[in-house]
């Protein structure tokens, strides 16, 4: 049996060590917040956040990706807790855990192959720009002293890595600022102010709720779509990191992983939860981790620090977190992609699709639906950027007893519907000839489109001889040729 990454070196292991710690102080704001947002008691977002990074490490398919309670799933699932309470939404988080390990098992982390690399650069633009939204409201309305500490806390994570990065600069900015407001007694917003910290770990339970037919019906419109906007936001994130860390990841054992994981937060009472971005870009990005021992301590020292060292870690000061959000939001955004240069000589359908993808998903503060419509509106700009790509050239013999023509490009439906008019039906001769050696038959549309033709041929007394099919094509010519009309 091989030796697991992290214990590779001493330096992998303290780099896992730190970063694991820098992410689980990152985490105890977040999760409170999300447990404001579904409703729900401080606890039962950190509790979540502890279930899910715990398992997800042992079961999950991407190295290093950190999944807790976020904000996308909170959203989801809050109308269910404040119409029927806590028990329905556990027990729609366990439910949505079925869902997702289904969903895995059925194949869902395929369909990452269609989205495009414009949608990709989208999401990772609108994420950076929702992290650095989610920390206005800490800069709002507060005391003055703020504003220096928290350009302390940027400074510190700008100039330190120059002169180590042994620790991570996050959890020195972290350190730094806490210190220096517990010592001078600066009266500035802290963890403390978000929310109650837990003192024990959580118990595994049954969901408080009625097992019946009602109470299914009830929760599984909540439940699948927890699943559907879950899945989507963790594959994003594993991609984002796949390419972060030139690696490859498994996304089938990552769907099942996420469903498992909220399957076991549900049990523990928690809100449930999905890959996120932020914490996962401070662990990759910022802190360097690469192996599971960081997801693994960062759920773990969640608990240690929220249990154990809990009246600490609420007197850290909310500007040394902001700071640390901020820079990760910096960070994450790739500026290369809205560089003059770059948007020049990118085609302008690909701007249009990732500028589409950044509005609607900072528009709706849901990174799923962005996502689709981005997915969709580069698929219909592809559509219509090949549906002329389809040509027909013709000869007639110097006889005029046949012609030849020679159909060049793809046949699908958005191309095969000019298809029809391009061929010369009133004055060519009887004997037509249709090569297809340049082109494929893609889907029925296009089959309906050569029999448009033939009947058209057909209706003024000339045959048509369709030759050249490659063998898929002629497969799908030979099983649909007259049987897609009704005779109508």
């Amino acid at each position: 049996m091989s030796k697991p990454d992290w214990l590779a070196s001493p330096k992998v292991l303290r780099t896992e060590v730190l970063a694991g710690l820098v992410v689980a102080l990152a985490l105890i704001p977040e999760a409170i917040s999300f447990s404001i947002i579904a409703g729900v008691d401080p606890s039962i977002g950190l509790f979540a956040s502890f279930t899910m990074a715990v398992v997800i490490s042992v079961v999950g398919g991407r190295k290093a990706m950190i999944s807790a309670a976020t904000g996308a799933v909170a959203l989801v699932i809050a109308p269910l807790n404040h119409e029927y309470g806590l028990g329905y939404l556990v027990a729609a988080v366990i439910l949505a855990g079925v869902f997702q390990v289904i969903l895995g098992v059925l194949g869902v982390a395929r369909l990452m192959r269609f989205v495009p690399r414009s949608v990709m650069v989208g999401f990772v633009n609108a994420l950076a720009v929702l992290i650095f939204i989610a920390q206005v409201p800490e800069m709002h309305d507060v005391p003055w002293a703020v504003y220096p500490l928290l350009a302390a806390g940027l400074g510190l994570m700008v100039f330190f890595p120059k002169v180590t990065k042994v620790v991570p600069a996050p959890l020195v900015s972290i350190i730094v600022l806490t210190v220096i407001t517990v010592a001078a007694g600066i009266a500035v917003p802290t963890v403390g102010d978000k929310g109650e910290l837990p003192s024990s770990l959580p118990v595994p339970g049954l969901p408080d709720v009625p097992f019946t037919m009602d109470t299914l019906t009830t929760i599984a419109p909540y439940a699948l779509a927890m699943a559907l906007v879950g899945l989507m936001e963790s594959l994003m994130t594993a991609k984002l990191v796949d390419d972060i860390t030139d690696t490859r990841s498994n996304k089938t054992r990552e769907s099942v992983g996420q469903g498992i994981a909220n399957i076991v937060t549900g049990f523990f009472g928690g809100m449930g939860g999905c890959a996120m971005i932020g914490q996962t870009m401070i662990n990759v990005k910022v802190s360097g981790a690469r192996t599971r021992l960081s997801t693994f301590l960062a759920g773990s020292f969640l608990m240690v620090l929220c249990i154990v060292f809990g009246p600490v870690v609420s007197d850290i000061p909310m500007a040394a977190l902001v700071a640390v959000m901020v820079m990760v939001s910096v960070g994450t955004f790739d500026w290369h992609s809205v560089r003059p240069r770059t948007l020049k000589r990118m085609p302008l359908g690909e701007t249009v699709v990732m500028a589409i993808t950044v509005i609607v998903v900072v528009a709706t503060d849901n990174l799923a639906i962005g996502v689709v419509v981005g997915s969709v509106t580069a698929m219909i700009i592809f559509a219509k950027r090949v549906a002329h790509l389809a040509n027909v050239s013709g000869v007639v013999d110097p006889d005029g007893k046949q012609v030849v023509y020679s159909v060049t490009g793809e046949l699908f439906f958005a191309s095969s519907n000019d298809l029809v008019h391009q061929f010369d039906y009133k004055d060519d001769p009887d004997d037509v000839v249709i090569d297809m050696s340049g082109t494929h038959i893609w889907d029925a549309s296009s089959v309906a489109a050569l029999d448009a033709i033939e009947t058209k041929y057909a209706q003024r007394g000339k045959k048509v001889t369709f030759t050249g099919l490659n063998e898929p094509s002629a497969d799908m010519h030979e099983r649909l040729a007259g049987q897609l009309t009704g005779g109508h």
